[in-house]
């Protein structure tokens, strides 16, 4: 076949492909004034690694044509307004900075927002520079050359989230009536089965057959991108259902705010809730690996619902709750996965929307009186047995990239994990609290060591005493006190001291005068203030002669 045939270029060759899941971080750095406009330079990061960065600078007509592009999502996003006059004043300027930062935290922390073309082409050119629509026609024309049974009739655009993957509406010649969606989609990072064990397991995709998956019509994958066929449903996904939405609508218009969402009745969620489950254990005891549960992958059919999309695993795609998944740790397994998403589904069909937090803190009042043993009652009517073969090789390839996903989510996890700690510790030595902390710590510090350092110097002088005092013997006033310590002989008596000075010259004071060595004049000290006493003073009689005499 020519789709098989196709070699862009080598594998070796190829850039990585990138998970478009990973959010991306911005920041507003600075601004710079020209003569008419104002631009504005944002710091880009993909992830939490600072070495995955760059800039991109920005007008804010460049805003305002983002934000008219996003108007279909109905949402009121916070773009600081136009200005006419005045706008290039610097106090203006750094008050539409702050505007536009909000603006930028808002369409990137929006979980739908966030994984739309328009913000990643915004903020990131260089990697979505690249028209996906032409390349998948160029992809499905060269396969309808080789299988000419199939005709497209009209493409689905922008009905899904992923940025890499195209919808066309199809049929077959040979059934004219019946139609059906194809859909391409480039191969994604997380893709560990060689290329052979690839296209086998693709193969098998037709041969599936069970009540709640939906079936296959044809499937086949290139060194670079994947195929698919499958009927198409008028009625669409359960989260249409939910939404009530018409299926070929733009996914930003459909789901991003829905005017009339609702959820479905407590027999609803049993029913689907059962069936669901049913599909998943099925495809675990085949250990085919799934995770990419959530409403817009599971298609509903004459009250029953059937998961889409079984081969986004084998195709190494990120999973829809991947940005979830990531920030928790325990959630390690492709089954952990599931159940986590079945959780979430469980929400959304109660309350008709997904929850505003994960994990969720407080859940609004439940519309049924009771919802304990919601599957062990429900009954299944299945018509057709459940078949799926898998060759033990090739069990063995899908058990080995399983294990290699879920080895690279746990790193990944882990990353996360450790940035939010060193996170953490930064703002928390930067807090205020934190700077006041350290600095009564440090004055306590410093009162400490100067009172270490005065006893310090108070002991060393007593030892210095006390050692000098035993040490020499006694000695005449007139000779010199040896030095403690020294091992040297006595130095000979030296010549009698100099005269006293004359009567006019000033005496020492006292508190210059040595101390004596014996330790004497010290207790004598010591002893004069123990026993002194305020009654022993006598009254003294002063003169006043400041009054002047006449």
């Amino acid at each position: 076949m020519a789709f098989m045939e196709q070699q862009p270029q080598p594998m070796s060759g190829r850039k990585p492909p990138l998970d478009d899941t990973v959010p991306l971080i911005t920041v507003i750095e600075a601004s710079q004034s020209l003569q008419s406009h104002t631009e504005y330079i944002i710091r880009v990061q993909r992830g939490v690694s600072t070495d995955n960065s760059w800039t991109v600078i920005r007008r804010y007509s460049d805003f305002d044509m983002l934000n008219n592009s996003l108007l279909i999502s109905g949402l009121n996003l916070p773009l600081p307004p136009k200005k006419l006059l005045g706008n290039m004043d610097r106090e203006f300027i750094a008050e539409r900075q702050k505007g536009l930062q909000a603006y930028l935290n808002y369409i990137t922390r929006h979980h739908i927002l966030s994984s739309c073309e328009l913000v990643k082409k915004f903020l990131d050119t260089n990697n979505y520079s690249a028209n996906y629509t032409e390349i998948a026609l160029q992809q499905v024309s060269m396969f309808f050359r080789s299988d000419p049974k199939w005709e497209v009739i009209e493409p689905l655009k922008d009905i899904g989230w992923r940025l890499r993957k195209r919808y066309f509406l199809v049929k077959d010649k040979d059934q004219p009536k019946d139609k059906q969606v194809l859909s391409w989609v480039d191969l994604g990072p997380d893709k560990f089965l060689s290329d052979k064990d690839l296209l086998s397991a693709v193969k098998l995709l037709p041969t599936l057959s069970h009540s709640n998956i939906a079936p296959v019509s044809f499937a086949t994958t290139s060194e670079s991108s994947a195929l698919v066929i499958r009927v198409f449903s008028e009625k669409g996904t359960l989260r249409d259902h939910i939404c009530k939405v018409k299926p070929k609508e733009p996914f930003l218009k459909k789901y991003c705010n829905p005017k009339k969402i609702q959820g479905l009745e407590q027999q609803q969620i049993r029913t689907y809730g059962r069936q669901i489950l049913e599909a998943l254990k099925f495809l675990h005891d085949k250990g085919f690996p799934y995770g990419h549960l959530h409403a817009s992958n599971v298609l509903i059919e004459e009250n029953a619902c059937k998961l889409l999309d079984i081969e986004n695993s084998l195709l190494g795609l990120p999973s829809y709750y991947r940005p979830y998944v990531t920030q928790f740790r325990k959630m390690n397994t492709t089954e952990s996965i599931d159940v986590y998403s079945f959780g979430h589904l469980l929400y959304e069909m109660t309350y008709g929307r997904p929850p505003d937090a994960v994990p969720v803190d407080q859940y609004p009042p439940p519309p049924f009186s009771s919802v304990g043993q919601l599957f062990n009652d429900v009954l299944l009517f299945n018509s057709e047995k459940p078949q799926f073969k898998i060759s033990s090789k090739l069990k063995e390839a899908l058990k080995s990239s399983k294990e290699c996903l879920e080895k690279h989510l746990v790193e990944e996890q882990r990353t996360i994990h450790q940035h939010k700690r060193l996170t953490r510790a930064q703002s928390h030595h930067g807090s205020e609290e934190e700077k006041r902390k350290r600095k009564i710590l440090a004055r306590k510090k410093s009162r400490q060591s100067t009172y270490e350092n005065e006893e310090d110097l108070s002991v060393k002088y007593n030892n210095n005493s006390a050692g000098s005092g035993a040490s020499s013997p006694p000695t005449c006033p007139s000779s010199p006190t040896p030095l403690p310590g020294s091992g040297a002989p006595l130095a000979p008596p030296l010549p009698p001291p100099a005269p006293p000075p004359p009567p006019g010259n000033e005496a020492v004071p006292p508190s210059l005068l040595p101390p004596s060595a014996n330790g004497v004049g010290r207790s004598a000290l010591l002893s004069s203030i123990q026993s002194f006493s305020k009654g022993k003073l006598k009254k003294s009689e002063t003169v006043d002669r400041s009054i002047p005499r006449l």
